[in-house]
């Protein structure tokens, strides 16, 4: 494998035709209340609107996530954010590069652009608010004095409360074929990959080092949302408060190589995990970044435990 694929020169996002954020996810599960459950628990703001849940997080009214009811899990659709003054230079980007513009799904109420995928999964552009970070993330290091105690008592440990949905691990096909369409159709940038195994892509109006990533499977889906918590602290004491809530099972505490970040996994109900992430790479617009391609040893982790098993299962494959 080759240490460079890419640069991303200082004077590329001048005029660059890409979408800022990834807005909003969306997928359904066979039991609602036990979605409402697990995401209250891991620290999300819930709400409930028609039969459909609503992922925030704390002191915002973005929607970062929403989740129906279905015979299975599943991915819905993602929607990603744009400018207004690119709307309609995306729909002739879409008309050159042969995508098709279809209706929004059925009751759902939306002014934006939809597509599928090359493998079919449903795709909004829609015209919001730039919800993607426009600085990093820097993780706080809490120290204290000499002679001052710097950990709280286990029971004044307080409650962890994401800030914001820092990104999104999908299952597909073919990762090659979905960073040759997210780049190209979507304009986003590929950060960095490990061949055809997993590939990281970032805003290319400045971003996290991710806002999305693709890893090998037989068919699409997710494999995890990730949640941005301001200290490695919080990381701990967010797995530790959902394994009391009997949310045992994941993976971590750890730090990732590609993209920097401290993680620990919670797996759902049904297979996936949620993700607190702290301390992740950021890319601006006007940086020069280098996007390379890894030996797999070095891509996955520099730190940590094993990982279980099947971690790196697609269980909405059936």
């Amino acid at each position: 494998m080759t240490a460079n694929r890419g640069i991303i020169g200082p004077d590329f996002t001048s005029g660059t035709l890409g979408v800022h954020s990834l807005d909003t996810f969306s997928f359904s599960v066979p039991d609602l209340a036990k979605a409402n459950e697990f995401h209250k628990s891991f620290g999300l703001v819930t709400r409930v609107r028609d039969n459909t849940l609503e992922l925030l997080t704390e002191g915002s009214d973005h929607v970062w996530g929403t989740v129906t009811e279905g015979s299975r899990k599943a991915l819905s659709y993602l929607s990603f954010g744009i400018y207004e003054e690119d709307l309609e230079r995306f729909k002739l980007h879409l008309k050159s590069n042969n995508i098709r513009q279809i209706d929004p799904p059925p009751g759902l109420e939306s002014n934006g652009i939809w597509v599928r995928d090359f493998e079919g999964t449903l795709v909004e552009l829609k015209v919001g608010a730039k919800s993607s970070p426009d600085e990093k993330s820097h993780g706080l290091m809490m120290s204290s004095a000499p002679g001052v105690a710097g950990a709280p008592k286990r029971s004044a440990g307080g409650i962890v409360m994401p800030t914001r949905m820092s990104h999104i691990l999908l299952f597909t096909s073919d990762v090659d074929q979905a960073v040759n369409f997210y780049t190209r159709v979507f304009g986003l940038g590929l950060s960095d990959r490990a061949g055809s195994d997993i590939a990281f892509l970032h805003g290319r109006h400045g971003s996290d080092h991710h806002m999305i990533a693709f890893v090998k499977s037989t068919a699409p889906g997710i494999h995890h949302t990730s949640w941005d918590v301001p200290s490695i602290h919080q990381v701990g004491l967010g797995a530790m408060s959902m394994a009391d809530k009997g949310y045992a099972e994941g993976w971590g505490l750890g730090r990732h190589v590609l993209g920097s970040n401290y993680f620990h996994y919670i797996r759902d109900p049904w297979g996936s995990y949620a993700e607190y992430s702290c301390d992740m790479d950021y890319i601006p617009r006007d940086m020069q970044w280098n996007a390379g391609d890894h030996d797999g040893e070095d891509a996955f982790y520099i730190w940590g435990p094993q990982p279980p098993a099947d971690f790196g299962v697609n269980h909405e494959v059936v």
